[in-house]
C-alpha cells in the first residue's frame, strides 16, 4: 500500500491541497470560492463522471475488436499521408471535450500508431470536430471557418512532425511498447 500512495502522491497532494482550498474558502467565507464550487466544480465533476465512463467502454471496446496490425498499418510509422488523413478523419468526427482525446490517442500509440498522429490527432480534435465547426460557422461565418481549417491544419500536421523528429531520440522521449 505503501508503494502506491508514492506512486500517486503527486496526485494525492492536487487532491488535498484542492480540498483544503475549498476548505478554507468556506472557512474565511470567501463567496468566490465558495461559488466557484457550487457551480463550475459540480457542473464539470457531472459531465466528467456522465462522459468518461461511456469514452472508457468505447476504448475497451476498441482494444478488444481492432488487432494491433490493423492500427500499425494504416496509422503507424510508415503510413505517410494516408495515415495523416485517417488521423485527421477521426478526429473530426469525433465529438466530446478534448480530455475525451487522451485516452484515444493513449490507446492508438499502445496499439502501434506513430507518434507524429497521435500528434495530429490530438491537434485536430482540438481545433476541428464537426460538432464544434457548425457552432463555429454559425457564429463567425463559413469564409472564416473553412479559412481556419486551411491554416489550422497543415499547422498540426507540421507540428507534430516537428514533435516526432524531435522526440525520437531523446533519452525520455516516449516509446512505444514494442520499442522495449
Amino acid at each position: 500500500m505503501l508503494r502506491e500512495l508514492k506512486k500517486y502522491r503527486f496526485d494525492l497532494t492536487v487532491i488535498v491541497l484542492f480540498a483544503g482550498l475549498i476548505g478554507i474558502s468556506y472557512l474565511a467565507e470567501w463567496t468566490t470560492g465558495q461559488q466557484l464550487v457550487e457551480t463550475t466544480f459540480w457542473r464539470f465533476l457531472k459531465e466528467m463522471l456522465t462522459i468518461l465512463p461511456c469514452m472508457f467502454i468505447l476504448i475497451g471496446l476498441f482494444d478488444v475488436w481492432i488487432p494491433r496490425e490493423k492500427i500499425e498499418k494504416h496509422v503507424g510509422r510508415g503510413s505517410g499521408i494516408k495515415g495523416i488523413a485517417l488521423m485527421i478523419l477521426l478526429a473530426v468526427t469525433q465529438v466530446g471535450p478534448l480530455y475525451a482525446a487522451f485516452p484515444v490517442a493513449h490507446l492508438l500509440w499502445k496499439k502501434g500508431c506513430s507518434l507524429r498522429n497521435i500528434f495530429v490527432y490530438v491537434g485536430t480534435f482540438s481545433a476541428a470536430k464537426i460538432p464544434m465547426l457548425t457552432f463555429e460557422i454559425g457564429f463567425l461565418g463559413i469564409t472564416f471557418s473553412v479559412l481556419r481549417l486551411i491554416l489550422t491544419i497543415p499547422v498540426f500536421i507540421l507540428i507534430a512532425i516537428i514533435m516526432e523528429r524531435y522526440l525520437r531520440n531523446k533519452k525520455y522521449a516516449i516509446r512505444s511498447p514494442d520499442d522495449s
